[in-house]
């Protein structure tokens, strides 16, 4: 067999634009909605100018509508909707009393029923409701929280493989092979194998993985606050008197703020042109330190909190009993996601202060520039200090996901009726009622209608980044498969396995994408590799399903990086994990997956 003949221009320029989309998909500086806007405009731009045969440049535009990305987007929003409502909480309720009681066995309970939720609900609102009861678990027990956050973050990526629905990958994939006429999956069609392999992944997970990962301490073991409400007293003497607010931030070189000012029995809003005077009572919350020196600076007394008459001394240190310290995590949905601290008035809002700010195991932000003004994004962790019960309200308002130290999960008188409209969305698909497209979206009209879900909570819980990445990947896929570019590199494939038996290249196909999903969107990897894979079938004469699977399974293994998979970068933050541990830990699962998969997959096809 020669070496593949060069295929023409256009097909040329459709892989070279799908190596230069891939690379940008990688970069964290191009957003990955930005990304794949520009792609889909430069397809459609480049065939508008360039044209090829019958091919036309609205043609691209094709995906925005196409069934996949319609019912993605609906499992999405029905996906948040059992966040909101908390229709979980009873199985968060009975694992937390489990992990109390046998944490071993815990363990292995619920890496399996986070795999199971997995195959037919998303996997993010499986962490959303894990997170918080294991990490709250952990710090009663003083447990290692880092040792298992992980293993049961890749569970619900195990589990995600087994049906049509368990991710958007799978969507796409099933999708594709049917609009290619290649086979039609239904529902449980490859659960057989993909459960295998997931046992062999949980063993692994269970026995292996937490020996793996280190043992580190997370923010909240800290229980102490960080920050202290101080009062202090401008005595007879004080510089700061007879002199307007804002001199009296310069005595401090402009680092401290004054929250309200106490004059006799009113209380007064400060303004930098506020004339200060003797007796007045500044309320400023700060470090421990920083009051100190605050008082100092000023020649002013500090005494703890609103109403104590006991100043500040070593006997009488600074004390914040009501405070408490938590994280809130940002996940697809939150108030928080793709906006900052300043816009939405988090401060004035919630009444909590914040104290720190993580991303992918590090600190953010820059030396440049505010917390308050960092947009943040999926998997970003704040660490928060406030009033018990403002903190308690949060959690309960199920907005948001609060690591608290508590077992507790917000629940819903609503929560009833998501269960049970996911249990019909999901029972409908599976019997052949309605395609899955049609039952989530009608799911999603049952979850507005029965008040289960607010409009504005059902358009944040469609992710942009996957929306447009779905869409953009379906246009590349189509430039591909028309221009002749797939059937170019299915070629060049055959021609580097030349020789080897049909276990072996599906081995190495599957082993290829496994690669490529921990580098690139899994959603592009699928839709690049689905067209790729019916033609190697086709030309070595051997059944469609084992190399469409091989593709299928390839592009779920997101496990050897922290960027593979959004859930990852929450885990990541929570769990104080460094990229490191990814590969340390998800290197082994993705060959453990890979070996068996192959291997049943060529037991039950070939």
């Amino acid at each position: 067999m020669m070496f593949p003949q060069v295929p023409n221009l256009h097909a040329l320029g459709a892989m070279a634009l799908t190596v230069l989309a891939l690379w940008a998909f990688t970069r964290d500086r191009y957003p990955l909605e930005i990304s794949s806007f520009g792609l889909l405009a430069v397809l459609a731009a480049g065939f508008a100018i360039f044209p090829f045969g019958d091919l036309k440049p609205s043609a691209f535009f094709y995906g925005l509508g196409h069934e996949a990305l319609v019912a993605v987007c609906a499992l999405m929003v029905v996906g948040q909707g059992l966040v909101v409502t908390g229709a979980l909480e009873p199985i968060g309720r009975y694992l937390a009393k489990f992990w109390s009681a046998a944490p071993s066995a815990a363990l292995f309970v619920t890496l399996i029923l986070g795999g199971v939720l997995s195959a037919f609900v998303n996997n993010t609102p499986i962490v959303v409701l894990f997170l918080p009861i294991l990490i709250s678990v952990c710090l009663r027990t003083g447990s290692s929280a880092s040792r298992i956050l992980m293993p049961v973050g890749f569970a619900t990526l195990v589990g995600g493989m087994a049906t049509t629905i368990g991710t958007s990958t799978n969507l796409l994939v099933v999708s594709i092979a049917a609009d290619l006429g290649a086979v039609r999956f239904s529902m449980f069609d490859f659960a057989l194998p993909a459960c295998i392999a997931s046992l062999a992944g949980c063993a692994y997970l269970w026995l292996i993985a937490p020996r793996l990962l280190p043992d580190r301490k997370l923010e909240l073991d800290n229980a102490s606050p960080r920050l202290f409400v101080g009062r202090l007293v401008l005595e007879e003497g004080s510089p700061a008197i007879g002199g307007r607010v804002q001199d009296a931030y310069a005595l401090t070189g402009d680092t401290m703020k004054i929250l309200r000012i106490r004059r006799g029995d009113s209380a007064i809003v400060p303004n930098p042109d506020e004339t200060l005077r003797g007796g007045d009572r500044l309320r400023v919350q700060d470090t421990a330190a920083h009051l100190t020196a605050y008082a100092q600076a000023l020649g002013a007394t500090l005494y703890s909190g609103d109403s104590s008459d006991q100043a500040v001394d070593e006997d009488h240190p600074l004390s914040a009993d009501d405070q408490s310290v938590a994280e809130i995590a940002v996940v697809q949905g939150s108030l928080l996601d793709r906006t900052n601290l300043k816009s939405i008035h988090f401060r004035d809002r919630y009444q909590l202060v914040v104290l720190a700010l993580h991303r992918q195991g590090r600190d953010v932000p820059s030396p440049f520039e505010e917390i308050d003004d960092v947009v943040l994004s999926q998997g970003d962790v704040l660490l928060v200090q406030g009033n018990r019960d403002q903190i308690a309200e949060l959690k309960r308002s199920a907005e948001f996901m609060v690591l608290d130290g508590s077992t507790a999960v917000p629940r819903t008188d609503k929560a009833p009726m998501a269960f049970a409209i996911t249990l019909a969305v999901v029972a409908a698909a599976a019997t052949g009622i309605m395609p899955i497209a049609v039952s989530a979206t009608s799911g999603v009209l049952l979850m507005l209608l029965t008040g289960c879900l607010r409009l504005g909570s059902a358009i944040r819980a469609i992710s942009p980044s996957v929306f447009f990445v779905v869409a953009a990947s379906l246009a590349l896929g189509k430039a591909l498969i028309e221009t002749g570019a797939t059937d170019y590199i299915t070629d060049v494939f055959l021609y580097v396995t030349l020789g080897q038996s049909p276990v072996i290249v599906l081995s190495a196909l599957m082993l290829l994408f496994a690669i490529l999903t921990n580098v690139i969107s899994n959603n592009a990897a699928a839709v690049i590799g689905t067209p790729i894979a019916i033609g190697i079938a086709t030309k070595l004469g051997l059944p469609y399903e084992p190399f469409i699977l091989a593709v299928l399974f390839g592009a779920n293994m997101s496990y050897a990086t922290p960027m593979a998979y959004k859930t990852n970068l929450l885990v990541m933050s929570a769990g104080g994990y460094k990229f490191s541990d990814f590969v340390k830990v998800g290197a082994p699962l993705t060959i453990i997956m890979w070996l068996v998969l192959t291997y049943v997959l060529a037991a039950i096809y070939l």
